[in-house]
């Protein structure tokens, strides 16, 4: 086994996966609590954007996220089921984690943007921030699905991995 998803990643990924949940739980209600759990998801986004650049070889946006040639062709890899493994985000992962963060930032600016007295009582805006909420859903099942179909492909547990931060050491044809 070898050390990939370092401490501040995993705190970062389980706490966005609480907040968003809380959230979610909350959205009807009126109150501060979903509010004050949108102030912490936009922290987390905050802190995980910092370290995408500053933080370890695996937690480096540089790392994982490619660019669309090479993750067209992963793609076709994939559905063709000869996808190679990688010991960190793959190309769609690396993507897929671009898209929560954004969606996750763009729910949190909006929903701070709607108690702000210039937008307050928009519709437009509320809407929009429902909507969001309704693509974070949809992405964090594709998100879900994602990592269990590639666990099962490479024969490996990916959600313990983002636990204990150990994955299988690279082999063979694996991408370190």
């Amino acid at each position: 086994m070898t050390r990939v998803w370092d401490p501040l990643v995993r705190l970062l990924h389980w706490t966005l996966v609480l907040l968003v949940a809380v959230a979610w739980y909350t959205g009807g209600m009126a109150g501060p609590v979903h509010e004050w759990l949108g102030y912490g998801a936009a922290t987390v986004v905050a802190m995980r954007l910092v370290w995408g650049v500053a933080g370890g070889p695996y937690a480096r946006f540089a790392q994982f996220v490619r660019g669309p040639r090479e993750t067209a062709s992963y793609l076709r890899a994939v559905l063709g089921g000869r996808a190679p493994r990688h010991l960190g985000h793959n190309p769609l992962g690396g993507w897929m984690v671009v898209a929560l963060l954004a969606t996750v930032g763009s729910l949190a600016l909006t929903g701070w943007l709607y108690t702000t007295d210039w937008l307050w009582g928009y519709a437009w805006l509320e809407q929009l921030h429902a909507a969001l909420g309704w693509l974070l859903l949809g992405l964090v099942a594709l998100h879900v699905c994602g990592a269990v179909a590639t666990g099962v492909k490479h024969q490996e547990n990916l959600v313990a991995a983002m636990f204990s931060g150990a994955k299988r050491a690279a082999r063979g044809d694996d991408v370190a």
